[in-house]
Order: structure tokens, then C-alpha cells, then sequence
């Protein structure tokens, strides 16, 4: 055997055994994160409302924001997911539920900039007097779901759902799907309390 023919087979089984299929890119991954099947328990925050949370939820915290306007935080926070629930009560008078209203559109569309698309479900609950709007925002806006809902003479609910990180969709895809589940859930079980 020849040097030549030392050197010309390997060549050639090599280019044999590299000839094959074309190589494939490899397919998308999509994050797989399970959350418990959610467990719902009525609270009372000692407001003028009371409502369903998930027990997954591990702390809430009841803020006074404005005695003089009657006008209430509570946030729901969900640790485990890096995320929160704020909401925000205010009484309802003569003169402000355009206002309060309109303030609760302008939330959700300030976020038209960062959004891919705002989805607006309309909410009636003729039976418990609860009527309102839940928004879904798509993309990397800084809330992916925000609702008010109101019985129009008394009470007025707003909230909004934001999680403590960068706004990056795809990585928060699966706690904000669950966790709108929760807020419409919550919206569904508002109890206005006739005694305050």
C-alpha cells in the first residue's frame, strides 16, 4: 500500500459517512411550568366588598389610600410567580363615575406603546350587581391583564396584574395565563356589602 492510498481511504470513508441527511434545526422549546389547580376561598378585607382569591396566593395586604375620597388598595401577591395583583376601591358619588371610568380606560391603553393587542371582555352580573370590563394585554407591556367593574351608584373595583420582572412575554406566558383565571374569577365573585 501506497502512501497515496493511505491517506485517499480515509478520505474517501469520510466522505462517504458525511454524506447523510441535511442536519435540522432543532424546534422551538416552550417553557413548561404546571401550577396547582387553583383553590377558591371567600376574603373579607374589611371593605365595602368581599371576593374569591385562589389559595395560592400567599399574602394580602389591605392599604389605606385617601380616607377623604373613601378610596382603598389591596394587593394580592403571588410569590411563587413573582407577581401581584393591585387593587384599587373608591366610592362612587354624584359626580365621579365618569371620571373613574375614564381614568380606568386610560390605564389599560397607556399601554398601547409596549402591547401587541388589548383584548376587552364586557362583564354583567345583573343578579350581584356587578357590571364592568376585563383587558387582556398581549406582548411586553408592564400588565398583562387589568378590570374594573362597578354597580354605578356606590362602588367602583379597578386591578391590574404586574409581575415583578422585565416585561418579556414569552418567559411570563404561563403565570399570566393563570393568573388572569384568577382575575376573572375574583371579577365573578365580587360581593358589594350593602352595610357599610
Amino acid at each position: 500500500m501506497t502512501i497515496k492510498q493511505v491517506f485517499l481511504i480515509p478520505l474517501i470513508a469520510i466522505t462517504f459517512n458525511s454524506c447523510g441527511n441535511d442536519p435540522l434545526p432543532k424546534p422551538k422549546a416552550m417553557l413548561r411550568l404546571e401550577y396547582p389547580e387553583p383553590q377558591y376561598n371567600r376574603v373579607d378585607v374589611k371593605l365595602p366588598f368581599t371576593f374569591e382569591k385562589n389559595e395560592l396566593a400567599d399574602k394580602i395586604s389591605n392599604i389605606k389610600l385617601d380616607g377623604i375620597n373613601n378610596a382603598y388598595g389591596v394587593n394580592i401577591n403571588y410569590s411563587e410567580m413573582k407577581g401581584t395583583i393591585y387593587l384599587t376601591y373608591k366610592e362612587v358619588n354624584a359626580t365621579n363615575l365618569d371620571t373613574l371610568l375614564r381614568d380606568a380606560q386610560n390605564l389599560t391603553q397607556k399601554h398601547t406603546i409596549k402591547a401587541d393587542a388589548i383584548e376587552s371582555v364586557l362583564y354583567e352580573n345583573p343578579k350581584q350587581n356587578v357590571y364592568g370590563m376585563f383587558y387582556e394585554v398581549g406582548g411586553n407591556a408592564a400588565s398583562q391583564s387589568q378590570f374594573y367593574v362597578t354597580d354605578s351608584t356606590s362602588h367602583f373595583l379597578s386591578g391590574s396584574l404586574y409581575f415583578y420582572a422585565k416585561p418579556n412575554y414569552d418567559s411570563i406566558y404561563p403565570a399570566a395565563v393563570y393568573l388572569k383565571n384568577d382575575i376573572k374569577h375574583l371579577m365573578e365573585s365580587i360581593e358589594w356589602k350593602t352595610d357599610q
